[in-house]
């Protein structure tokens, strides 16, 4: 997977298509993503004794990875990551402007 926590992407696909977030979670195992303003679901919590009154709190739920692309820094358009070897170091570069990420 070449998207890492903090990266900035655009929804591609899917109920949310268009919006854009930062990415607060990525599971490899799974590949999935959570991103921050997408995907938001309700969850009601049953009263306990430290919250009388109960409360519905709002929670990001993951998305699949292939439903998000990587927003270019310098277009600010959707587009595709590369890797390119420099100094020794592999650097994740943008297919569109090749500026690099990291």
């Amino acid at each position: 997977m070449k998207i890492k926590k903090g990266d900035k992407v655009i929804v591609i696909a899917g109920a949310d298509k268009g919006k854009t977030g930062v990415i607060q979670k990525v599971s490899v195992k799974t590949n999935r993503v959570v991103v921050e303003g997408i995907n938001v679901h309700k969850k009601h919590r049953k009263p306990k004794q430290n919250n009388p009154e109960g409360s519905i709190v709002e929670i990001y739920a993951p998305i699949d990875a292939s439903n998000v692309a990587l927003v270019d820094p310098k277009t600010k358009k959707a587009t595709r990551v590369g890797i390119n070897v420099i100094k020794g170091k592999k650097v994740r570069v943008t297919k569109a402007s090749k500026s690099q990420l990291d």
